[in-house]
């Protein structure tokens, strides 16, 4: 029975020790290697340029000996390699009507899928590979050949499917032209880029061999595995580092340390599945083809049946929208992400002519958030803080503990308070339409959020202001919020800023811009959230929960970034929150962002059911409260999601949710 592989593929990247010009040596590496990584169960392996025979030979290329023993290994690497299910991607040079060429050799299972040379021949400084080789434009188009015993092709335009993976092959200097023939591989379906190099050592040469990689990568949507020689080639002029990198869209799994004298193999389990949704939404990419040249398609057969529940060979963030790093990548983070919800509230004042905000506040995460996003603002546009005015409206739920914070919090920032009891109003309003008094469900919930939202309105209208919506993006996702409440806003400065992401911007924004609140905005975060609208418990404390009733917003926030931003099936998702969530994984690395003096975010521990549980709540809550998002307030977009139903998420309201929690 085939293993579920949930869209991802094991590749690695091999440097191996080098023999230059002993064939029988190299081989034996390369056979070593890919052994290994069968046992690895990896789907593919990359070595360097001209690796069976070293790159550094030099005239050594034009000796009959050279070239047959070339091909004498290959064919062992054959004959050995023929029950090793890894697509195995070796440098050789290769003669053919007369030229020699500089090829990737492309085997599986005792074939040669294909033999593509080498487009751009460096020619410069320390390189003259014009000497022995020619270029591999002169084979644009595959031709038949016959090499180490094997029927194949050899020429330029050739992709490799490996089940639901596509290959496109490119050599060293390949790369670094303007336009890669991996840009043609792309437009032609390859999700991964195998590069086969020779690349030597200069002073911070490395930096931009990755940053090129990692480009490459993020320009075609793509996996680019790089592997460039090292050890035991001639250092007669040049030093071989045997750089490996592996990029996946613009973001490095993977590279190893330069300058061993061992073989050095990467591994990286690559998200091919990722890539494809990715390019179905990118429309540059959708619309890049252009005059697309024909590639030849070689059937690969059958990845390697990788164990991915066994082991996933890459970090799974449990906080995908929160920032990490050191503090001070954490700090360009979280600032930038107040620069768009400052400007944007600033853009909004000055457009209709407002020079005061009403916000209802709390003493909870997401209005304290809100607050500290306008006492901005209004410092931006050079305007005293007195233009917000904070209005705290104590109901049946609200603790001494949240009361509290929020009127000292107001005061420390400087803002104008108001109070407005809403128990005398909506004890009224739940006479006259006859509900008791004593039983707190639904509708004594809601007619509480539609007071508070009708005072600020009222409010706003009263002193020529606006009101400043708190609710966030893990609350629209789940439609944690009244119709018509606190749902309601005339701008929504979090609607697209997640639970997870409001806690660590409150606690950045304590210790960088709000000092002298540091106190009230700490213990702020240390609340548990809740609306508010039960009743508290006998010692005034919160009774009502919110993540004991809709789940840990943990969960939530990383099921809605991998729905949301990747569209992969509840299969996946379920799988990655598995490895998100272990314990294996925080040992990984889960981290809330090292030294940056944020503790607290590291991520819970669940089971399987209690992720089932949670995710069939996500998708039934999804699904059914679309409702609520298609007539919510602006407001800006800070990262990658957004639910605005005028730009990034357009669903009809009425959609079954079956299918994917069937």
């Amino acid at each position: 029975m085939a293993r579920e592989n949930y869209g991802f593929t094991r590749v690695a990247a091999a440097s191996p020790r080098v023999w230059p010009a002993n064939p029988g040596k190299n081989a034996r590496e390369i056979l070593r290697i890919a052994s290994e990584a069968q046992a690895a169960g990896t789907s593919v392996l990359v070595f360097p340029e001209l690796s069976v025979t070293g790159y550094s030979c030099g005239d050594l290329f034009a000796q009959d000996r050279l070239l047959r023993g070339a091909e004498e290994a290959v064919g062992r690497i054959l004959d050995a390699t023929a029950s090793n299910p890894c697509l195995i991607a070796i440098g050789a040079p290769v003669r053919f009507a007369g030229r020699l060429y500089n090829c990737a050799l492309i085997l599986k299972e005792g074939r040669i899928l294909g033999i593509v040379p080498k487009t751009y021949l460096p020619n410069s400084a320390e390189f003259y590979e014009m000497r022995w080789f020619q270029g591999g434009d002169m084979l644009s188009e595959p031709a038949e050949t016959e090499y180490a015993g094997r029927r194949t092709l050899i020429g330029v335009r050739q992709i490799f499917r490996l089940g639901s993976v596509t290959l496109g092959v490119e050599i060293c200097q390949d790369l670094w032209v303007p336009v890669p023939p991996c840009t043609w591989a792309a437009l032609a379906g390859a999700q991964l880029i195998l590069n086969l190099s020779a690349s030597n050592e200069a002073l911070c040469k490395q930096d931009y061999r990755r940053l090129l990689v990692r480009s490459t990568s993020a320009r075609l949507n793509a996996v680019y595995v790089y592997s460039s020689c090292g050890y035991g080639e001639s250092t007669q002029d040049l030093v071989w580092g045997g750089s490996s990198i592996i990029c996946e869209n613009g973001v490095l799994l993977t590279e190893n340390t330069r300058f061993g004298r061992e073989s050095s193999v990467i591994t990286a389990d690559v998200d091919i599945a990722r890539l494809e949704n990715v390019r179905a939404r990118n429309v540059n990419f959708r619309d890049a083809f252009g005059n697309l040249p024909v590639f030849a398609l070689t059937d690969a057969g059958e990845p390697a049946q990788t164990d991915f529940d066994a082991e996933l060979l890459r970090y799974v963030d449990p906080h995908p929208f929160v920032p990490s790093g050191d503090r001070e990548e954490l700090s360009k983070r979280c600032r930038e992400i107040l620069d768009i919800q400052t400007l944007g509230l600033c853009t909004r004042l000055e457009h209709i002519g407002c020079r005061t905000v009403v916000i209802g506040i709390s003493g909870g995460l997401d209005s304290t958030l809100a607050l500290l996003v306008a006492a901005m603002a209004l410092d931006k546009l050079g305007w005293e803080r007195s233009r917000i005015i904070g209005v705290t409206m104590p109901g049946f739920g609200t603790s001494g503990r949240t009361k509290g914070n929020a009127d000292a919090l107001m005061e420390k920032l400087g803002v104008t308070r108001r109070e407005i009891s809403i128990v005398p109003s909506v004890t009224q309003h739940l006479e006259d339409i006859g509900h008791p008094l004593d039983v707190a469900d639904t509708t004594y919930e809601n007619a509480q959020a539609r007071e508070r939202t009708q005072i600020l309105m009222d409010l706003a209208g009263q002193e020529g202001g606006i009101v400043i919506g708190t609710g966030d993006l893990s609350e629209l996702a789940l439609g944690w919020c009244t119709y018509n409440g606190d749902h309601m806003s005339m701008y929504g400065v979090n609607a697209s800023v997640p639970k997870t992401l409001v806690r660590t911007l409150v606690k950045w924004a304590a210790g960088e811009y709000f000092s002298d609140a540091a106190d009230v905005l700490d213990d702020i975060v240390a609340t548990p959230i809740s609306p508010e609208l039960l009743p508290t418990d006998a010692s005034g404390d919160i009774a009502q929960v919110t993540e004991d009733i809709v789940g840990p917003y943990e969960l939530h926030d990383f099921f809605l970034y991998q729905v949301m931003r990747w569209g992969f099936d509840p299969k996946k998702v379920l799988f990655l929150a598995k490895k998100a969530f272990s314990a294996e994984n925080r040992a990984a690395g889960c981290q809330c962002a090292d030294g940056s003096g944020l503790e607290g975010d590291v991520a819970g521990s669940y089971d399987e059911a209690t992720l089932r549980k949670w995710l069939d709540v996500f998708y039934r809550r999804f699904f059914s409260q679309q409702f609520k998002r298609s007539c919510m307030p602006d407001g800006p977009k800070v990262g990658s999601v957004s639910l605005s139903p005028r730009g990034d998420w357009r669903m009809p309201s009425d959609v079954s949710s079956e299918l994917w929690r069937d």
